[in-house]
């Protein structure tokens, strides 16, 4: 946030984070009309009162959702994009593998390829700043 005055207006990273989650949901809200989704409102309304289980995972999805992107805009802020970007790759390939192990799934040899390019891609990365020295300002 370059623009001079842009931090003082917005505040904080919660603050930052909250206003482009309200301008996503603006943005959204007449895509329900254009894909014809507003004629059903009425059958998730119902589905949504009458449907503990439903309720729950709704309410427990978004919450979950705003607390791990909060998260990530705190951390952003800590650290740089780039960083962000590669812990999240770090993490998908984490998964992928954790999953396969926990369920026995077997890794087929493309999926293995993915996780090691994942992998080195994330362990060169880390070591970045020792095979090519910054350049001192």
């Amino acid at each position: 946030m370059d623009t001079r005055g842009l931090n003082e207006r917005i505040g904080s990273v919660g603050n930052q984070y909250a206003l482009t989650t309200i301008l996503a949901t603006l943005i959204t809200i007449p895509l329900i009309f254009v894909k014809g989704e507003a004629a059903k409102i009425g059958q998730f309304v119902t589905l949504f009162q009458d449907n503990p289980v439903v309720r729950f995972n709704i309410l427990a999805s978004g919450l979950y959702f705003y607390l791990y992107n909060e998260l990530a805009t705190l951390t952003i802020k800590k650290t740089s994009a780039v960083t962000q970007s590669v812990a999240n790759t770090a993490k998908r390939v984490i998964v992928i593998v954790g999953v396969a192990l926990v369920l026995g799934e077997s890794l087929p040899p493309l999926k293995l390829l993915g996780c090691t390019i994942g992998i080195g891609g994330v362990f060169l990365y880390s070591l970045a700043d020792v095979i090519w020295k910054p350049k001192a300002k």
